[in-house]
């Protein structure tokens, strides 16, 4: 029920708590992190927008910009919001989409095109799948997508290392392994021959024919 990888992530207009947004004018050249969560006072999601508030920084420090969405309106979103920053000691400074008529979260696959055109009478049950994270590149195509059941709140860490990983790779003709974190070592990639290493990443080690590692380049 997900947007692919490298998929063109769809443009829409729609009611914020910052006023009404254009998504592509709003995003602009940035990197963009969209995730969705059911229903407003819901206890994990809760948790999760003060965590993003909390992160923000680090995701502006990327070169990307964070924004929520929950079926609920504006206004339900802002009395929500005082009780994010009383709970998590973080406030919600970014802009957070009322998605009232579902169309967000259609576009985004996050639910069937049957499930009508408002978010009255709709219970968090009912939203279940509005829990996704996508990450949208600058040039405005899926570079990540995520699901997560209503009981396991997301790991905003996670995302901001995967975040890194997928503008590294971006930006070099390497990929990153398991568990990797900044400053470690990465994979070249099979794009890259012996020869082309040997100049791009000099002292790189051959672990296997198909698997050479080198330091993380800058």
């Amino acid at each position: 029920m997900s947007l692919r990888i490298n998929e063109v992530a769809p443009n829409f207009t729609a009611q914020t708590t910052q006023g009404t947004i254009d998504f592509y004018e709003w995003l602009g050249d940035n990197w963009g992190v969209i995730f969705s969560h059911p229903k407003d006072f819901t206890p994990v999601c809760t948790t999760e927008l003060g965590a993003v508030g909390a992160l923000e920084q680090q995701f502006a420090a990327r070169g990307a910009k964070v924004i929520g969405l929950s079926l609920d309106s504006a206004d339900n979103h802002s009395k929500w919001a005082k009780d994010i920053e009383e709970v998590t000691g973080s406030a919600v400074n970014y802009p957070v989409i009322a998605d009232t008529d579902l169309n967000v979260a259609k576009l985004y696959q996050m639910l069937p095109a049957d499930s009508g055109d408002s978010c009255e009478g709709r219970t968090p049950a009912d939203n279940a799948t509005v829990r996704v994270v996508y990450v949208i590149g600058p040039d405005k195509r899926i570079k990540l997508a995520l699901a997560y059941p209503m009981t396991t709140g997301r790991n905003f860490d996670e995302i901001i290392r995967t975040l890194d990983s997928i503008q590294l790779t971006a930006k070099h003709k390497v990929a990153t392994p398991a568990n990797w974190k900044q400053g470690d070592d990465v994979i070249i990639t099979a794009a890259v021959s012996n020869e082309e290493a040997a100049i791009k990443f000099p002292g790189f080690k051959t672990v296997k024919p198909y698997l050479r590692t080198t330091a993380q380049p800058q």
